[in-house]
């Protein structure tokens, strides 16, 4: 039986195509900032973002500190999102190595900060206050796009105030799909469009587009130079790192505009489930769905997941459940899924 395996994009598998760029990639040793594909791969994806540099790291994780701390110093603070990955799942790194404060606010229902709220958190000038050196968003937010038109705004009114902008953009290409799609327009050009309103920018190469391991941190020559050191900090400096920098460049050559797929896949998945008794479906805007379990259904949740699993479906969640779609999803997956959970409800 074919595994699907819902749990995340991070999941995948490297692809035949980026197994052979990886095996083929000229190496050398990035400490010392010589290893071709590396130096390639900051080139490039620092040019499709309209930024002066980039510099490549293991996780998305470690590439939200190198940004947040690149930003501020000790005693200063960031405004972020409570449900914001780098603020909630990221073990408190800024804090707790940077002694850098989070303000978290609460989001509206489309996953966006208010602005009334972000104006209210910033800190007056006062020796009582942490300063506010940096707002930080994130873009897709639990799979939801945020409004352009909202982007423009916060990071309009946060560089009116004199912070910094810094995006969490892993699943940046998702959300760059999803607004050509209502735009008319090519992920490229919106995922650049999005870009130019940050002074830094995350990418993951490791979610939806399908490469093993690593992330990018993109800004300014100066500010990326202050990142490098934190990343030698945090234990992030590589050395023949070109393999894993070869398949993200592979990715972003071969895995951008193919995201529309697992958006259409999480829709179809979506559509599948809607009418089964005690299941909530929430309209997915790209890979990434949920599904609250109400009523009787919610006794049900460590069943229904046990029953998923011995149908090859893998989800995680409890009473609310999440299912990713990515490149190791097809059709049929998606289609053995909604038979899975209707029949689980059926018997």
């Amino acid at each position: 039986m074919t595994l699907v395996d819902l749990r995340s994009d991070t999941v995948t598998q490297p692809t035949a195509g980026m197994r052979a760029a990886m095996a083929a990639a000229p190496l050398g040793d990035d400490v010392f900032g010589d290893d071709p594909s590396v130096n390639a791969l900051q080139e490039k994806i620092a040019g499709l973002l309209g930024f002066e540099a980039a510099l490549f790291v293991p996780t998305g994780t470690q590439s939200n500190l190198c940004g947040i701390l690149s930003h501020c110093q000790r005693g200063d603070e960031y405004i972020v999102g409570q449900m914001a990955h780098c603020y909630r799942w990221e073990g408190g790194g800024a804090a707790v190595f940077g002694s850098v404060q989070p303000q978290p606010l609460n989001h509206q229902g489309d996953g966006t900060l208010a602005l009334a709220d972000i104006e209210a958190a910033i800190k007056p000038d006062d020796p009582h206050f942490a300063r506010t050196r940096l707002l930080a968003l994130e873009n897709t937010l639990g799979g939801k796009l945020l409004p352009f038109e909202y982007v423009e705004q916060a990071t309009a009114l946060a560089k009116d105030k004199g912070l910094s902008r810094h995006l969490d953009g892993a699943r940046l290409f998702n959300a760059s799909v999803a607004q050509a799609a209502l735009r008319g327009t090519s992920a490229m050009e919106e995922a650049r469009r999005i870009a130019a309103c940050f002074d830094s920018v995350s990418v993951c190469f490791s979610k939806g587009l399908g490469a093993p391991v690593g992330s990018a941190l993109c800004g300014s020559r100066e500010y990326i130079a202050r990142a490098r050191r934190v990343r030698k900090m945090a234990g992030g400096a590589m050395r023949q790192a070109g393999m894993l920098a070869a398949a993200a460049s592979y990715a972003l050559d071969h895995h951008v505009e193919r995201l529309s797929q697992d958006h259409a896949l999480a829709k179809k998945l979506a559509d599948g489930l809607r009418g089964i008794d005690g299941l909530q479906v929430e309209t997915p805007q790209t890979n990434i769905m949920f599904v609250d379990l109400t009523g009787a259904a919610r006794e049900q949740s460590k069943a229904l997941l046990k029953h998923l699993a011995s149908q090859g479906v893998l989800a995680t969640g409890l009473y609310r459940l999440r299912f990713a779609t990515h490149l190791d999803v097809q059709e049929a997956g998606v289609d053995r899924a909604i038979a899975a959970i209707g029949g689980f409800f059926k018997a």
